[in-house]
């Protein structure tokens, strides 16, 4: 049996992954992106923004554009966020949502239409996990006991709540109870239940919900062809689902590509896209996609023409490549005409459209290959943290089936476990040095995070039966 004994989980890894003179290169724990802007979570948990900014999507304060991180104003304690379409969203570690940048439908949810360049607290939430937002203007959130919150345009009956007029405060979602995760298209919507079944609402116009017709809903629908689900993600049009042997199962809107079935014609239901197995991670964007194997690279496939595939050109492609040069992912994220990258070594590669900056290149060079975005976090933040009485923790074995110990908590912690996604999949107070089964959870890359008087530890662990 292999320990692994890590002098600080906050640092060592970067310290061993960079010299001193990179100190001003990136080193983030979560990515996301949608529209033309990107966001990250540092290591100290606070956000950073970068791209379009005409809205205060960066939530820096200002509304100017900037291919440059900017720190996201006031937020501290983020562990997820996520980017809509000129809006974005930040959920902390107690549970509270946070949103800023475009609110002409209500998208931010505070109760009125205006936009906001810097965070505001969606006050009516509390107890929440997840987050998610729409490529267009709306957004969800995922409370602690399952049940499902949305808010923004609902023109399409994407919020779900049985009506179709719009919301700028949360509204439950109908029906649904046990969701796990959801993710929001630019007019659908989509959730994946504990038990492994994926259900729709919204626009149907390309077939988008999957459910062998073109007829918008505005409830949950469910997508009964699929079973035994793990992760789904929406596109703009079209929808994406991992099922637990690796395979992945995509729908709707495909002039692009984007379903990579090897066609390029619309499906309304559920088609396995072509040739791609041992698959973690799902991300749909605007109209293209991407997935994430096992052995840390990078499949992307559909629209190319920004070179947001990353293979090097940009011609659509119907069935998945491979990302060009990148090993070591974590997770991947991508926006509407560009795509992101989480290194194991906290580094964070872009690829794509840049005309706003979204993929951090001076002057706004559009690469179709991954290249590391420098200034991101800077390390010095995490290095400062060695000097902190934070304790040290260790995983063994590791890899695991999902049955493993943990060694370094002292006395009453919170112990938090998320997925590659960004999902909850654990929370709970431990008392002293533990054994935790969480072999239910498939193979992947996982983050577990503990709380303590000091500040939080995080630790990488990967799942692998």
């Amino acid at each position: 049996m292999t320990k692994f004994s890590p002098l600080n989980v906050r640092t060592l890894s970067l310290l061993l992954a960079f010299p001193l003179f990179l100190l001003n290169y990136s080193s983030a724990q979560t990515i996301a992106a949608y529209g033309s802007h990107s966001l990250a979570i540092c290591n100290d948990n606070t956000a950073k923004g970068w791209g379009a900014n005409s809205y205060g999507q960066l939530g820096n304060g200002t509304n100017t554009s900037n291919y440059v991180a900017q720190p996201v104003s006031s937020l501290t304690a983020v562990i997820s966020v996520k980017g809509g379409g000129s809006h974005s969203l930040a959920l902390k570690s107690n549970g509270t949502v946070w949103t800023w940048g475009s609110n002409n439908q209500g998208q931010l949810g505070d109760g009125t239409n205006t936009d906001s360049n810097v965070p505001l607290l969606v006050s009516t939430l509390t107890g929440m996990t997840m987050i998610a937002s729409g490529g267009e203007t709306h957004s969800l959130a995922l409370k602690s006991d399952g049940t499902l919150w949305s808010w923004g345009e609902n023109t399409h009956g994407q919020l779900g709540n049985g009506t179709l007029t719009n919301s700028n405060v949360p509204v439950q979602v109908s029906v649904l109870t046990s969701v796990k995760s959801m993710s929001g298209g630019a007019n659908h919507s989509i959730a994946l239940k504990t038990d492994g079944t994926v259900w729709t609402w919204g626009r149907n116009n390309y077939g988008q919900l999957g459910n062998g017709n073109n007829t918008s809903s505005n409830v949950p629908i469910q997508v009964t062809s699929l079973t035994g689900i793990i992760a789904v993600s929406a596109g703009y049009y079209h929808s994406l689902a991992l099922k637990s042997d690796g395979t992945v199962w995509a729908w709707g809107r495909n002039d692009d590509g984007q379903v990579g079935n090897a066609t390029n014609v619309n499906s309304n239901i559920p088609v396995k896209v072509n040739t791609i197995t041992g698959i973690i991670a799902i991300a749909g964007a605007g109209y293209h996609s991407l997935a994430l194997k096992s052995d840390g690279t990078v499949r992307t496939w559909g629209r190319n023409s920004y070179g947001q595939l990353g293979n090097g050109n940009s011609t659509n492609s119907n069935v998945p490549v491979q990302a060009s040069s990148i090993t070591g992912i974590i997770a991947i994220a991508g926006g509407s005409w560009h795509s992101l990258a989480l290194k194991s070594d906290g580094s964070v590669y872009a690829w794509g459209n840049n005309t706003s900056g979204q993929t951090g290149r001076i002057n706004n060079t559009t690469n179709d290959v991954p290249l590391v975005i420098p200034g991101l976090c800077q390390i010095t933040t995490a290095v400062e943290d060695a000097t902190t009485d934070l304790p040290a923790i260790s995983i063994y074995p590791n890899p695991s089936n999902g049955h493993f110990n943990i060694e370094g908590i002292k006395g009453s912690t919170r112990v938090n476990i998320y997925n590659a996604l960004g999902e909850m999949v654990f929370n709970s107070i431990l008392e002293n040095n533990s054994a935790l089964d969480i072999s239910a959870q498939p193979n992947g890359v996982y983050f577990l995070q503990l709380e303590t008087i000091g500040g939080t530890v995080n630790q990488r662990f990967i799942i692998q039966k």
